[in-house]
């Protein structure tokens, strides 16, 4: 990464960066289990904010829970492997995970404007 800081004078330095920390990564998660009613949408809301990530939960009719995570590659990883355990109260069967572009996913809605923005939905 390129970053260009100009003084009040006109004069600018050039620093070039490696800093992959800036790369983000936006996952559709589906998960299935006992996950209805044990406080997982909670749960998640809680874990996505202290995670810095952005995105939405949602309860399916079908049992399951749907999530849309977006935010530093290694955070949404690490947060998908945590969905595999949930809260005390829930039984995880199933996570499944599918990396998506937000721009396609109209029904998704796209979080990346509001970057520490985590919501859940009814």
């Amino acid at each position: 990464m390129i970053h260009w800081r100009e003084s009040k004078s006109g004069a600018g330095t050039l620093n070039i960066v490696n800093d992959e920390s800036d790369a983000k990564k936006t996952v559709r998660v589906l998960i299935g289990g006992r996950v209805q009613g044990v406080g997982y949408r909670a749960w998640v809301r809680a874990e996505a904010e202290a995670r810095g990530i952005a995105g939405w939960v949602r309860n399916c009719s079908s049992g399951d829970v749907e999530a849309l995570f977006h935010g530093p590659i290694e955070a949404v990883d690490d947060f998908c492997s945590a969905c595999r355990r949930g809260p005390s109260q829930a039984r995880v069967d199933r996570v499944d995970i599918e990396e998506t572009d937000m721009g396609k996913e109209t029904d998704m809605g796209d979080v990346s404007h509001s970057p520490k923005r985590f919501e859940i939905r009814f």
